[in-house]
C-alpha cells in the first residue's frame, strides 16, 4: 500500500505532525504506525498525569544538544505557544510556569489528538514496528508487510521508558540510513549517590536547595523537594538537576536545608544548647528529628557553627542513576548536524526526524514536550512546503 505520509511513531511528535499535517492539507492519505498498544501512552503520563505540556519560561537555556535548532524549531514566534492551537483543550499555567490543560488529565490531550485523527481518515497501525526503511521510503512492518510512502517521519522516541515501547531499538533505522547517533545518557531521573549518610532517612521528603558540583565548580542550581531512598535521591529537585550530571563522572550534591541566614541557625542552636537539648535534638523543631540527628552525626560536633554548616552544605557524592528505565528522557540520540533546518534527512529525501529521537532534550517543566510538539510540527511543514 502506498501512502502519501508515513509517520513512524505514535507518540507526542507524531501525533502533533500527523494533526498539523491534516489539519492543512485534509486529503493527504496518512499511515500512524505505532509499536504499542495505544497512541500517546507516554504523553498520557506526563506531569504525572495532570499534562504538563509546556512552559511559560521558554528559552534555549532550558535545552541541551543543538541550541541554534531548538532557537529555530521550538522557539519561533510561531511555536511558542502552539499548544494552545494543536489541542481542543483550555490550557493555563501554574506558580511555576508549568503548563497544564485546565482539567488536569493528560489522556484529555490524546483523546483530542486521536479525534483529529480518525475524523481526518488516518490509516492507524498499533502492535506494528517498523523493522527496516530504504532510502525509497519502502517500509517493512514486524508482520513482514512492507508499504511505501512518499514522505516518512521518523518519530520513534529514545532509549527511557522501554514500557512505551522506546527501548532504543529504533535508532537502528536512522543509522541504516547513514545518521550517526550520540552517546545516549538517561536524564530526568533518579540518581545513586553514597548512602552512609543516609540510611536512616529512607522515605523522608524534605524541601531544600541542592546544587551539582564536580572539582568544585557549580554546574547547576535548583530548589525543590529531595526524597530519600535506599540507592540515592530522588524528588523534582533531583529530577531537576539529573540532566546537568547524567554524563559527568565525579559529581557531588551539595544539600542546603536551611535556606536562612547563619546567624538566625545558630542562634537558634545555642538556645536549645542553653535549654539542655541533647546534641542529637539541636535541630529539633527546625528541620525533620531523623534528617536532624543525621546531619548531627555526621557532623560529629554540637558547635552551633559546625551543626549550621553541616546543615546547609550535606554533600553526597553521586554513583550513577537509575537508569533508562526510570528516566523520563534520553541525552542524546541522532546527530542534528545530519538534518536541515526544516529536519529534513540529509542522506534521504522526503525522509524526516522528529522528537526525542534527535540529540535534543530539555529540562524538566514541559520543555520536552514542547520540543516534541514543535519538531513534529516543523516536520509537517517542511513536507507541506514540498507538496
Amino acid at each position: 500500500m502506498n501512502y502519501d505520509v508515513a509517520i513512524i511513531g505514535g507518540g507526542a511528535s507524531g501525533l502533533a505532525c500527523a494533526v498539523r499535517l491534516l489539519r492543512n492539507a485534509p486529503k493527504l492519505k496518512i499511515a500512524v504506525i505505532e509499536a504499542g498498544e495505544r497512541l500517546g501512552k507516554k504523553l498520557a503520563s506526563t506531569g504525572n498525569g495532570q499534562g504538563n505540556v509546556t512552559n511559560t519560561d521558554m528559552s534555549a537555556e532550558h535545552y541541551f544538544g543543538n541550541k541554534a535548532l531548538v532557537q529555530k524549531i521550538a522557539l519561533s514566534s510561531d511555536r511558542i505557544s502552539l499548544e494552545e492551537r494543536l489541542f481542543h483543550c483550555m490550557l493555563n499555567a501554574d506558580e511555576r510556569g508549568r503548563v497544564y490543560p485546565v482539567g488536569r488529565q493528560a489522556s484529555a490531550l490524546v483523546d483530542s489528538l486521536i479525534h483529529d485523527l480518525r475524523r481526518g481518515g488516518a490509516d492507524i497501525l498499533l502492535n506494528t514496528r517498523v523493522t527496516a526503511i530504504d532510502k525509497s521510503l519502502k517500509i517493512t512492518l514486524s508482520s513482514g508487510q512492507t508499504l511505501t510512502a512518499n514522505f516518512a517521519v521518523l518519530c520513534t522516541g529514545g532509549k527511557a521508558q522501554k514500557q512505551y515501547k522506546t527501548d532504543g531499538s529504533s535508532y537502528a533505522l536512522a543509522q541504516s540510513l547513514g545518521h550517526g547517533l550520540t552517546p545516549l545518557y538517561p536524564s530526568l531521573v533518579q540518581l545513586k549517590t553514597d548512602t552512609e549518610h543516609i540510611k536512616s532517612l529512607k522515605g523522608i521528603r524534605v524541601d531544600c536547595g541542592v546544587t551539582a558540583f564536580v572539582n568544585g565548580q557549580a554546574l547547576a542550581r535548583t530548589r525543590g523537594d529531595v526524597i530519600f531512598t535506599e540507592y540515592g535521591v530522588s524528588g523534582n529537585a533531583i529530577f531537576a538537576i539529573s540532566p546537568y550530571v547524567a554524563e559527568r563522572r565525579g559529581v557531588v550534591l551539595s544539600l542546603n536545608f536551611l535556606p536562612f541566614e547563619d546567624g538566625k541557625i545558630i542562634s537558634n542552636i545555642e538556645e536549645k544548647k542553653k535549654s539542655g537539648y541533647p546534641d542529637g535534638e539541636l535541630l529539633s523543631g527546625t528541620l525533620h528529628n531523623q534528617l536532624g540527628r543525621a546531619i548531627i552525626r555526621r557532623c560529629g560536633s554540637n558547635r552551633a557553627e559546625d551543626v549550621c554548616r553541616a546543615a546547609k552544605s550535606f554533600t553526597l557524592d553521586v554513583v550513577g542513576t537509575l537508569g533508562f528505565d526510570y528516566a523520563q528522557v534520553t541525552r542524546g540520540g541522532v546527530e542534528t548536524d545530519g538534518v536541515t533546518e526544516e529536519l529534513e534527512s540529509k542522506y534521504v529525501s522526503n525522509l524526516f526526524l522528529a522528537g526525542e529521537l534527535l540529540d535534543v532534550d530539555g529540562c524538566c517543566g514541559g520543555y520536552n514536550l514542547h520540543w516534541a510538539f514543535s519538531s513534529g510540527y516543523a516536520a509537517a511543514d517542511g513536507i507541506l512546503k514540498r507538496l
